[in-house]
């Protein structure tokens, strides 16, 4: 049990940093919408479901040695898979048919295709494990529980080494190597006891009286087992995705946050199934065991997160923004998420990951089917996940919200408790007590409305818009009308902010560094005719870009879709605001869509192209500031056209650089320019032409009394010509080490 606990806690580890590296690469051919993710992350289950299903069926007509033989062949050929999977998922999936395939069905057979192989190498080790280890079958589901809470310790641990320590270190590709290397340490763990085994006998050769368990009367079926592990797995992996949406917004998306929740996430659900391997031996029915967890576990998920909604407003980052929010990325704000992180997650998972040991006492009754009852249970485990991740992430929060998500999964918590409450025959004082707190939480949930608002800290008499779907959060929060402050008539007042998932990168009336960066691209270009955006955000970007009246297209993508939603509702209150104009002037094209998946699938051209300034420690920021995503950029300008983009540190300035062979860094602002072709600004034209009444006139709408411009451009430009020495990019897709700012 040592070396095979060993092996498989390995294989936990190095599984978790191929899953992230791949579902990355993926990401890159799929796009980063809700959508093409869910269809990776289907893909990916779909695989491990294939896996568990064939062991299921072979793992009981091996011996226990011919067992560790087949899971050390399967780690090897994972091992081998990572090694050269950059060439097929990245290099071929994600570079040359970017672009090619197009419609869900394509994308999903495609990375189906790319994934199949090492899932279901994957998705086949536990039953194949578990066969190995029987040798009696008292004390059997406490084995099998304690060799899979230690591979989801070991998952949880890759999942922060990983994401703190080796991703931003050695990058995605680096990583893919590291998790070789602990796929070929589990296979070699696992092979030296091939020689032991073979000289011992195997209980599952005894008589059936020998090799199987007493049942108790009432016990259940396996099927009905399977049911509840279906149940299981699709409220924890539910409650997952309503964490990373309310953690997200309060303690901000960024890859640190991302890997710090799944970690403590898997953290805790495999020592809950180690602990649980330790109590079902005491346990002659599994029943109580399991659906206490079970309950106990949701309970304290939905208690802890109204606690977080109620103190939201006293917490540190209730307090915030002020003008561009960044201490959430960094000093106590940032720890403060982390702490939160870990007390919203860890517990809920501890007890849900409880249940595990107890579906395996109920079900593992006979020594000649170990492999087949924990394949079945996987399996039905497995389509749980996938139930809850698409089923939440495409429909519940799409359909329902955040609030009315946790409602429903309330409803099927207690569904669960009355159908053991009801079939049990007994009364369980624990279980009815369980169960009036489930229906207590069911009353205390606050409806969407009321959600969003107080996790935004509304205060009385701010006027606010706020929409939600799959896709993300958006909020307007107007400081207008607040106690204290003197009511201003017309959509001016004083700044407001607009937060994006959480976040208030972008402020209304627009900030200036916004309207600069949109405006330059029309003013410097002598004939912008067609004009791309890449990113809406507060709407400041692509207000300035048609700040040219010979622009005939501008065309705006927003990857969250209820930062539309918000602006046309504002754009509603006010008519006199760009806003309105964005969403009724036919020159503007505003669109729901990923940015990246629209550069590589439409072969248009454009006059100018300018992406809306994105922090580059949020995360996927990466791919917005890899040299590919700028090479594929500079393939869709025009004869003479000019990509503008924020250069918010050294890294993107070299990387931008390295990829067009004409660049303007205007200073101090840190706005860069680049092109196929000479570039023709001139700094005195452009404050000139900023300085115009007509084009004074149009940005004012979009900040009153805006701007000092010469203080924004007051250092000479610096340039890069095609003669020019450049250096390696050091922002790639797989290796985005601004994103990783930390490291």
């Amino acid at each position: 049990m040592p070396q095979l606990s060993l092996a498989f806690f390995a294989s936990g580890f190095a599984a978790l940093l191929c899953q992230v590296v791949w579902q990355r690469m993926l990401g890159l051919f799929a796009g980063s919408d809700t959508v093409s993710a869910a269809l990776v992350v289907g893909a990916f289950l779909t695989g491990l479901g294939i896996g568990t299903i064939l062991a299921a069926r072979v793992a009981d007509r091996l011996s226990r040695a011919q067992a560790i033989i087949a899971f050390a062949l399967c780690e090897a050929g994972v091992a081998v898979f990572a090694l050269v999977s950059k060439l097929f998922l990245y290099d071929w999936l994600a570079l040359e048919m970017a672009g090619r395939i197009d419609g869900m069905l394509g994308i999903f057979a495609l990375c189906f295709m790319g994934l199949v192989l090492p899932t279901t190498l994957m998705g086949a080790s536990l039953p194949l494990l578990s066969r190995a280890v029987a040798i009696s079958v008292d004390g059997l589901a406490a084995r099998i529980a304690l060799l899979y809470g230690l591979n989801t310790v070991g998952a949880g641990l890759g999942a922060l080494l990983g994401g703190w320590v080796i991703l931003g270190t050695l990058g995605f590709e680096r990583a893919l190597y590291v998790a070789a290397l602990l796929e070929v340490l589990a296979a070699m763990l696992a092979l030296s006891l091939v020689p032991t085994m073979r000289r011992m006998p195997d209980p599952a050769d005894a008589p059936a009286e020998a090799r199987q368990a007493v049942v108790p009367a009432g016990i259940g079926t396996v099927p009905l087992w399977c049911l509840l592990a279906f149940a299981s797995g699709f409220v924890i992996v539910a409650l997952e995705i309503v964490w990373v949406r309310v953690i997200g917004q309060f303690g901000q998306y960024h890859a640190y946050m991302f890997s710090t929740l799944l970690g403590v996430f898997l953290l805790a659900d495999g020592l809950g199934m180690a602990v649980g391997g330790r109590l079902v031996e005491r346990a002659r029915d599994p029943r109580p065991g399991f659906f206490l967890a079970q309950g106990a576990g949701f309970v304290l998920a939905l208690g802890l997160l109204l606690a977080l909604w109620w103190g939201v407003p006293f917490l540190p980052s209730g307090v915030l923004p002020t003008w561009v929010d960044v201490s959430r990325l960094r000093g106590g704000d940032f720890w403060t998420g982390i702490v939160v992180t870990v007390v919203l997650v860890a517990p809920p998972s501890f007890l849900i990951g409880l249940t595990f040991p107890f579906i395996q006492r109920a079900v593992q009754r006979d020594l000649a089917m170990v492999g087949a009852r924990v394949g079945w249970v996987q399996l039905a485990n497995i389509l749980g996940n996938a139930a809850g991740s698409l089923g939440t992430g495409l429909v519940a929060l799409h359909l329902l919200g955040t609030a009315g998500t946790l409602l429903l999964l309330a409803a099927v918590t207690a569904g669960l408790l009355l159908l053991w409450l009801l079939q049990s025959g007994r009364g369980s004082r624990a279980g009815w007590a369980v169960l009036a707190l489930v229906l207590a939480g069911m009353a205390a949930m606050p409806g969407n409305d009321a959600w969003w608002r107080r996790m935004h800290v509304e205060k009385p008499g701010q006027v606010v818009a706020w929409a939600e779907d799959r896709s993300g959060v958006a909020f307007f929060r107007e400081d207008r009308g607040v106690a204290g402050r003197e009511r201003t008539e017309g959509w001016h007042r004083d700044t407001s902010p607009f937060f994006i998932q959480g976040f208030s990168q972008g402020t209304i009336p627009f900030l200036p560094v916004h309207l600069l960066l949109g405006a330059v691209g029309p003013l410097v270009h002598p004939a912008p005719h067609e004009v791309l955006a890449i990113g809406v955000g507060s709407g400041g970007t692509p207000w300035a870009a048609g700040v040219n009246p010979v622009s005939r297209e501008i065309r705006a993508v927003e990857l969250v879709a209820p930062v539309l939603t918000v602006l046309e509702e504002v754009g509603k209150r006010y008519p006199d605001s760009p806003m309105h104009t964005l969403f009724n002037d036919p020159r503007w094209k505003i669109e729901y869509g990923d940015g990246r998946r629209v550069v590589t699938h439409d072969h248009r051209t454009y006059d100018v192209i300018e992406a809306d300034a994105i922090l580059p420690e949020a995360s996927q920021s990466g791919v917005l500031y890899s040299a590919e995503f700028m090479q594929a950029l500079r393939a869709r300008l025009a004869p003479g056209g000019i990509y503008v983009q924020w250069a918010p540190s050294p890294r993107v300035v070299e990387t931008f650089a390295s990829v067009f062979p004409h660049v303007v860094l205007l200073r101090p602002i840190s706005i860069l320019i680049g092109s196929n072709d000479p570039i023709p600004y001139d700094r005195e034209a452009l404050l000139a032409r900023l300085a115009s009444p007509e084009v004074a006139a149009h940005l004012a709408r979009g900040r009153a009394g805006c701007c000092d411009w010469k203080s924004m451009l007051f250092e000479p430009e610096r340039r890069w010509t095609p003669g020019m020495p450049r250096g390696v990019a050091p922002l790639t897709d797989l290796f985005p080490r601004d994103e990783f700012y930390l490291n």
